[in-house]
């Protein structure tokens, strides 16, 4: 017996292809990152089996909890394949955070699992000083997380992120859209780009168009048309938080997946419907480049992309002025884009053929 495990080798998890070593040195180096998130509630410190958080001592009395989880989706992979790691993680807790405003709720802490084959050290400090960034845009904690290196499941160089964020709002003062009222304004906030939906068909585009995203773009030679695809998600936390808690909004409605069709409605309930006028705010070159570059239908970029809003208001309309004016001294652009009316449950959005032939116009002048 003792010749046999003499000839036998001796395995180590490092030959397998994980280094604990590797995922120590990971901890060590971003805790700094992490204590730059604390806020009243929480110590942000890592390291234990969970992280605490006391909603008293963010200042609540009788809080719900709200919770979101999501991902960043395809946008990974550019962010992959032309190093442009240091941002991604903003879209990570954007993803979330925002998810958690329009139910009214303040974000309070937040978790990242970041998944991959081979930790490579340099790229996920990148990653994770990208999600303290935005857990700090959004007021939150960064209290935890999971870095899982699994060779095998990813390929070389690959990487994967899932974000987890709790919120607290309280009791009674959620938003779930029973003050929506007929003849209601609808206001949208300008979104920074594509945000986090519809990279599968980005990319799409970018390979059977042959488009060099290492070059300027072609509706803004100032950028490269790869920055101006991985522009973050904005986050919407801080402007908005104090109107919610004045009372002053109605319903919000985060524009992800499903664009503006399927997003507003989600916000309804089912004896009113939302009309919007795509003619009242000035499309982004962005957008009317990947309509023109994929011939896109108007309704399915409207259930693909935001097409510029990032957020949805519905407010009294005798606050509209007023709130937009508040809106737009955080910093945010503000657009009248629509009405609630009566009728069934769902959004309308109004593309006239001056509205369209105009973009066309545009298109032909600068993208031939």
């Amino acid at each position: 017996m003792s010749e046999h495990k003499a000839n036998t080798p001796s395995y180590t998890y490092e030959q397998a292809g994980v280094s604990i070593d590797a995922g120590n040195r990971l901890v060590k180096a971003i805790g700094p990152m992490v204590k730059a998130t604390a806020r009243p509630g929480s110590g942000a410190e890592i390291g234990g089996f969970g992280g605490f958080f006391d909603p008293r001592a963010a200042g609540y009395s009788d809080p719900l909890l709200v919770l979101a989880n999501d991902g960043v989706g395809t946008k990974v992979k550019l962010a992959i394949d032309y190093d442009r790691h240091d941002k991604i993680g903003i879209d990570l807790v954007a993803m979330c955070a925002n998810d958690l405003i329009v139910q009214g709720a303040e974000p309070l802490f937040f978790l990242d699992y970041f998944a991959t084959g081979r930790l490579d050290g340099g790229i996920a400090e990148r990653v994770i000083a990208g999600i303290a960034d935005g857990c700090m845009q959004a007021g939150c904690a960064l209290v935890g997380g999971e870095t899982a290196e699994m060779p095998g499941m990813y390929a070389d160089g690959d990487y994967d992120l899932a974000g987890f964020c709790g919120g607290a709002v309280e009791r009674g003062e959620q938003l779930i859209g029973d003050k929506v009222a007929e003849g209601d304004v609808l206001l949208g906030l300008a979104s920074s780009g594509i945000h986090s939906n519809g990279y599968s068909l980005v990319r799409r585009l970018a390979e059977d168009k042959l488009w060099k995203l290492d070059r300027p773009a072609l509706f803004d030679s100032d950028v490269l048309l790869i920055d101006a695809l991985i522009e973050p998600t904005r986050i919407y936390v801080k402007s908005l938080l104090p109107l919610i808690r004045s009372g002053r909004i109605h319903a919000l409605a985060h524009i992800t997946g499903g664009g503006l069709l399927e997003n507003v409605p989600r916000v309804l309930p089912a004896h009113l419907h939302a009309r919007i006028d795509a003619g009242s705010w000035e499309q982004p070159r962005l957008m009317a480049f990947l309509q023109a570059q994929g011939n896109i239908e108007p309704a399915e970029m409207a259930r693909t992309f935001n097409c510029g809003v990032g957020m949805v208001l519905a407010v009294p309309a005798g606050d509209a002025d007023a709130i937009a004016q508040d809106l737009v001294k955080t910093g945010e652009s503000v657009h009248f884009i629509g009405a609630i009316e009566a009728g069934e449950r769902g959004c309308t959005v109004q593309a006239d053929a001056e509205v369209w032939s105009a973009r066309e116009a545009w298109q032909a002048v600068h993208l031939g």
